[in-house]
């Protein structure tokens, strides 16, 4: 049986440049707290990195540290916020490709995928993937990340009928590194280098994994 990954989610590095909404100050790091977090992971294959949202610390904060210690990232952009204020840029899309990075779809306007209309499911999961493969050279952006970290049965049976390869969430469960669903951790500001060792360390994580589980099975479901 193949070892299960850890899928790491970062949002914000540094000072916002912009609004943030309810609640997503919560998710932003600080530049040395960056820095920390990914020399601890590393040298872990296990482990995989992505951002949502994006935020200009991507291409400005993370994009050059990630870089410089050889890691790679996945960065799952909001196509509706692309060249807004404190947002990545059109260029800024093309660098993170030019740079080895992946691109993958967060959706058109950051709203729930739970309940869309036809209308809103076109413009979140498709005509946002559109646009980002503008940006890549025509290479399809098949890999998405649910916003707010909703989804359900309906959401998941659009993204799969769209050809998505792949679907990360915010479960906080480790992964199966082929599965489709992939569950992730998202970085939070009082998130230290000890509750990093303490996450790979799976074997300490069970009781609070087994519950987390059964809420994922019910979220895929309802």
């Amino acid at each position: 049986m193949s070892r299960s990954v850890i899928n790491l989610c970062f949002h914000g590095i540094g000072t916002p440049q912009r609004a943030l909404e309810p609640g997503e100050g919560e998710y932003w790091v600080s530049v040395e707290q960056f820095e920390e977090l990914i020399d601890e992971v590393s040298g872990h294959p296990d482990v995989r990195l992505s951002f949502d949202d994006g935020n200009a610390s991507d291409v400005e904060i993370a994009l050059p540290r990630l870089r410089d210690r050889g890691l790679s990232a996945t960065f799952f952009l909001l196509a509706g916020r692309l060249d807004t204020p404190g947002s990545v840029g059109a260029d800024g899309v093309r660098e993170l490709r030019r740079q080895g990075m992946s691109i993958g779809s967060h959706g058109y306007a950051h709203r729930s995928w739970r309940h869309l209309d036809t209308r809103a499911t076109q413009e979140e999961l498709v005509t946002a993937a559109e646009r980002l493969a503008e940006l890549t050279d025509g290479r399809p952006v098949n890999e998405a990340a649910c916003p707010l970290g909703e989804y359900d049965r309906g959401s998941l049976r659009a993204l799969r009928s769209r050809g998505y390869r792949r679907v990360y969430t915010s479960d906080r469960l480790p992964a199966a590194p082929e599965a489709w669903l992939q569950p992730r951790y998202s970085l939070r500001g009082h998130d230290d280098v000890p509750f990093l060792r303490a996450l790979l360390r799976t074997d300490r994580m069970r009781p609070a994994t087994a519950v987390r589980a059964a809420k994922q099975l019910v979220k895929r479901w309802r």
